[in-house]
């Protein structure tokens, strides 16, 4: 019978995510296609573009396909899977699957500190989308890490960045128009803290067409160490999560579940890291009015 069992077994995995060409998720996928290709196993890959149908359908889809675990990432699971699942950012506890999950508050905390030292006061806030499934908790620690620093959040220095077609958060180009009206707001800040690295990219270019210096009259901080980050003009001071990483632990986690080697644990939490580089400085000694710039 055991014999049997495993000429049935596909040594496959199904993968969930939004998108699968977005800077967050393929290194993600990178992780876990590492782990996978070193022990023998495959997967296949579904983009559902936060559409719950297509969750639904092709989680359906991969079942049938034999796929003897799913790995979700950045994908809101509303009930308890058929088949042992860790989900990276999933967020909400369900039985039966492992979520890996950033300390968001550690990770507001570094980045508004770092800030903070560096002799800012008026800051700007770039929320991220409903559909992203780290948005509540990521603002979240936001607001309670300011609460602890002494910031105060202006409302009109928050935008969202909720785009019509749910890519805000995909790319800079997404991301470009909502920087574009938080600068035409009639409120000054010498500081921005973005959802991502795409939007902070997006923000600094919107910044450098309005004749603004990056980091000389505002600073800004990403989030994730996407690879563009390191690459930008000026490169990117971001709160680093290790991605490919969560990618691997995702994969191992997932792999000793379906071989039994491990029992099951509802979370594993990861640690984040801030990475200084040029888009960050000490604020100006007068805080730009920019009302009058668009």
């Amino acid at each position: 019978m055991e014999m049997m069992l495993r000429v049935k077994r596909s040594s496959t995995i199904g993968v969930i995510a939004p998108e699968i060409g977005d800077p967050y998720g393929s290194s993600i996928i990178s992780g876990i296609e590492r782990y996978l290709r070193a022990n023998g196993f495959f997967y296949l890959t579904v983009a559902h573009r936060h559409d719950e149908q297509l969750v639904e359908s092709y989680s359906r889809l991969l079942l049938e396909s034999g796929v003897e675990g799913f790995v979700t990432i950045n994908t809101s699971i509303v009930r308890e899977p058929p088949v042992p699942t860790v989900a990276v950012a999933g967020h909400r506890p369900f039985a039966g699957v492992t979520n890996i999950v950033l300390d968001h508050k550690a990770a507001a905390f570094s980045a508004l500190q770092h800030l903070l030292e560096n002799g800012h006061r008026e800051f700007a806030f770039m929320k991220g989308p409903i559909i992203s499934s780290d948005t509540k908790d990521r603002w979240r620690s936001i607001v309670e890490a300011s609460r602890e620093l002494g910031i105060r959040i202006h409302p009109d220095l928050v935008v969202e960045l909720n785009d019509p077609e749910g890519c805000a958060a995909s790319a800079p180009e997404y991301a470009y128009p909502f920087a574009k009206e938080l600068l035409s707001r009639d409120c000054a800040f010498t500081a921005l803290f973005a959802f991502n690295d795409s939007s902070a990219i997006a923000a600094i270019r919107v910044l450098h067409d309005a004749g603004l210096r990056v980091p000389k009259d505002i600073s800004v901080i990403g989030f994730d160490d996407i690879q563009l980050a390191s690459y930008s003009n000026p490169t990117l001071t971001t709160v680093r999560q290790p991605l490919q990483e969560m990618g691997e632990i995702a994969a191992q986690t997932l792999l000793d579940r379906i071989e039994n080697r491990s029992e099951y644990v509802a979370e594993i939490a990861v640690e984040p890291e801030l990475i200084v580089r040029q888009s960050t400085g000490p604020a100006p000694n007068a805080i730009y009015q920019l009302q009058n710039l668009w």
